[in-house]
């Protein structure tokens, strides 16, 4: 299948395209842009810098990938962002590079980030997910995989967002996010299992039984994380997810929301 490049677009010598990529009127792909095959750059949007595009993705109008990080720290290092495949990015996101030299901004795979959401510099993102119109990152944050986050939502820099969490929408997120949570609030806080999220993905019985008790042990009575992890030990059936929820818990560097 043969590039198709809109007469009216800008693709700059240097820009390396794959076969079946498209470039809409007046988009531009800078001089160290890589576009790779099937994806497709809707009219007016800007793929910038040294930024790696997968393949099958969809960019659509007005959004700018690529420009340069938004922070007083950046002096014009060479920095790179990557995007995987399958991604599709709505009209007027922004997503940035890493800040420091050869440092990196990543976005996995099949994620959906819907209008005027913002991916800032050094953040990290999996596979499968949702950011609702609006969501903000800010540096350095790492979203895990299946997370889904609402509409406004705004995450601090440093935070981390464990999978299959689901986060309300207009929450202020200062604190990392419990993986198998539902989030909300300012500060968001925890209010329970994400049920939904874990029969969507075909969570055993079992397995949602045991989260629910660990969730309970956890957030919902007090107790210290270590005494609740104890409790946890004695208590709850032994699965790989609580085992991540409880790594994730063990390791968080700016505190679990509550």
């Amino acid at each position: 299948m043969a590039t198709k490049i809109h007469p009216h677009a800008l693709v700059e010598k240097g820009a390396r395209l794959d076969d079946g990529v498209v470039i809409g009127p007046y988009a531009i792909v800078a001089n160290d842009a890589t576009i790779q095959k099937g994806t497709q750059v809707d009219a007016f949007a800007q793929v910038l810098g040294n930024t790696t595009i997968g393949k099958n993705c969809h960019i659509f109008s007005y959004a700018v990938i690529g420009s340069a990080p938004q922070d007083l720290k950046y002096t014009n290092e060479k920095s790179f962002l990557t995007v995987g495949n399958n991604n599709t990015i709505r009209e007027f996101v922004t997503i940035n590079p890493g800040t420091e030299k050869d440092s990196l901004t990543c976005i996995g795979n099949n994620n959906l980030i819907m209008a005027y959401s913002h991916v800032a510099h050094n953040c990290i993102l999996g596979d499968n997910n949702v950011f609702a119109n609006g969501a903000t990152l800010a540096g350095h944050v790492e979203i895990q995989d299946k997370v889904v986050i609402g509409g406004l939502v705004a995450i601090h820099q440093f935070c981390k967002v464990g999978k299959f969490s689901i986060i309300g929408g207009c929450s202020k997120v200062v604190q990392d996010i419990p993986p198998y949570s539902m989030c909300d609030g300012h500060p968001a806080r925890v209010y329970g299992l994400n049920t939904v999220g874990l029969r969507r993905g075909k969570f055993a019985k079992d397995t949602i039984d045991a989260l629910k008790k660990a969730f309970k042990l956890l957030f919902f009575e007090n107790h210290p994380v270590n005494k609740a992890k104890e409790l946890i030990a004695k208590e709850c059936q032994h699965i790989p997810e609580l085992e991540d929820l409880l790594d994730f818990v063990s390791s968080s560097k700016r505190g679990i929301s509550k």
